[in-house]
């Protein structure tokens, strides 16, 4: 059987949380190995944590997301460096900025000083850290620039960047995550883009609950069974990065298996910092 990691999704969202140790259970016996589970709020780091006392197959992030900072309280860095002293597991997620409709509505200037703190904290602690960035690389290059690089690692999730801002990028320390998000855009640039990235920087995920792929892929899914079969139809699952594989082998004109395993192995060497439970 085939190994995956699922390099970022969410668990812990109260849309799938109840049924949460189905999929789990059900993505393990499709090949899914590793769930790297990103909080985004103080109000569900403490999920993530128990998640990950549970799960030996749950890599555990914390980090405060853009979309939520507006909600932070005064003590949030605080609780955000006590959650990762009390779980050297961790790593640090998601984090971010975000110009898209919903991150209009956020001051950019708060995004950018709670996205700063967070990187530098995540460098100090020599963690990897899942970036989410929407219609804002030119800002986030920037400041990577400016703060890099980051030999631990970064996860740039869901990347839909440019092939252009590839070469840099991965000299910073960046790793490019595809979720089914890819599957919306254009197939030529996805293909080129795609082509762009060195192959020892490629991690798939889901991003689940989000990022489903499109129903045509599911509707026919042999994965899709036990409590995944019982979701509303737009959410997402582990399970389905199989969907994710199929589509980005497809694009890079590569083997499916050759891709899994390149995939899973780039994700085991970024999540394999001090403390990690994927450290032999």
């Amino acid at each position: 059987m085939i190994r995956l990691f699922d390099s970022h999704c969410h668990l812990q969202d109260s849309r799938v949380l109840n049924v949460a140790p189905r999929l789990i259970k059900e993505a393990l016996h499709t090949g899914v190995a590793h769930f790297a589970v990103n909080g985004v709020s103080e109000k569900d780091w403490h999920l993530v944590k128990e998640m990950s006392d549970t799960y030996p197959s749950v890599v555990p992030n914390f980090g405060l997301h853009p979309l939520f900072i507006s909600d932070r309280t005064p003590d949030w860095l605080k609780t955000l460096k006590d959650f990762l002293a009390a779980t050297p597991s961790a790593a640090v997620g998601e984090i971010g900025l975000d110009k898209g409709s919903k991150g209009k509505q956020i001051d950019f200037t708060d995004q950018v000083e709670v996205f700063r703190q967070q990187l530098q904290l995540a460098k100090e602690l020599k963690k990897p850290a899942s970036i989410h960035c929407v219609r804002a690389f030119g800002d986030l290059l920037e400041i990577l620039k400016s703060m890099g690089p980051f030999p631990a690692g970064l996860v740039l999730h869901s990347y839909l960047g440019s092939a252009e801002m590839v070469p840099e990028l991965s000299k910073l320390g960046a790793y490019f995550s595809f979720s089914g998000f890819l599957m919306s855009m254009k197939e030529s640039k996805a293909k080129k883009m795609l082509k762009s990235i060195p192959r020892e920087r490629i991690l798939l995920e889901t991003d689940a609950p989000d990022a489903l792929p499109p129903k045509e892929l599911t509707a026919a899914d042999g994965n899709n069974s036990g409590e995944a079969s019982a979701l509303p139809e737009n959410i997402n699952y582990p399970a389905n990065i199989h969907h994710v594989l199929a589509y980005v082998a497809r694009l890079l004109e590569t083997d499916e298996k050759e891709l899994a395993e390149l995939s899973y192995t780039n994700a085991v060497g970024l999540f394999s910092y001090e403390g990690s439970r994927l450290v032999q």
